[in-house]
């Protein structure tokens, strides 16, 4: 955990511009299974490890801003909603499953992997005005669990080596 609130900005600026340079670079990957919404998710990493190191109120911050400054830089307004209410399904049911402490930041990232694309999907019911588009479900589910699980493990493998540069 970060011990002071200065320590805790910094980390959470550091996030925060990891995010969106993630944000950047998964823009530039040609990750198409012709299915849209289908994303690799790797500004999520950042979300995961401050959820750990700096608490929920950082992660959350960094969540919402990196949601809208990557929509402003590499989308647009329906890409900001879409993204939003599956940051806040997904940050909701992330910061659930850590606050229990029986599961790992795998099973945390993993979590949040699936309920963002739930929250996506909700949405896209609301915006189309037709719960025809849920036989998509299957395919949100897969994608979001193997993401979330990869980068949960990238996020286990991450935490360690901070908590050790703190000496706890």
């Amino acid at each position: 955990m970060v011990k002071g609130r200065v320590q805790s900005i910094a980390y959470s600026g550091l996030c925060l511009a990891l995010a969106l340079i993630l944000s950047y670079v998964e823009s530039l990957i040609p990750f198409n299974f012709g299915m849209p919404g289908v994303k690799l998710g790797l500004a999520n990493l950042c979300v995961v490890i401050l959820l750990y190191i700096a608490g929920w109120k950082e992660a959350l911050t960094v969540d919402i801003l990196r949601v809208i400054l990557s929509g402003f830089i590499f989308g647009n307004m329906s890409m900001i909603i879409y993204s939003l209410a599956g940051a806040a399904l997904s940050f909701s049911v992330m910061l659930a499953v850590h606050k229990s402490g029986h599961f790992s930041p795998m099973g945390v990232s993993l979590s949040g992997g699936v309920s963002h694309n739930i929250g996506q999907l909700i949405v896209a019911v609301f915006v189309l005005g037709t719960t025809r588009i849920v036989y998509y479900i299957p395919v949100l589910i897969l994608s979001g669990a193997v993401t979330g699980a990869v980068l949960g493990f990238v996020a286990g493998l991450i935490l360690p080596l901070i908590n050790a540069s703190h000496g706890e």
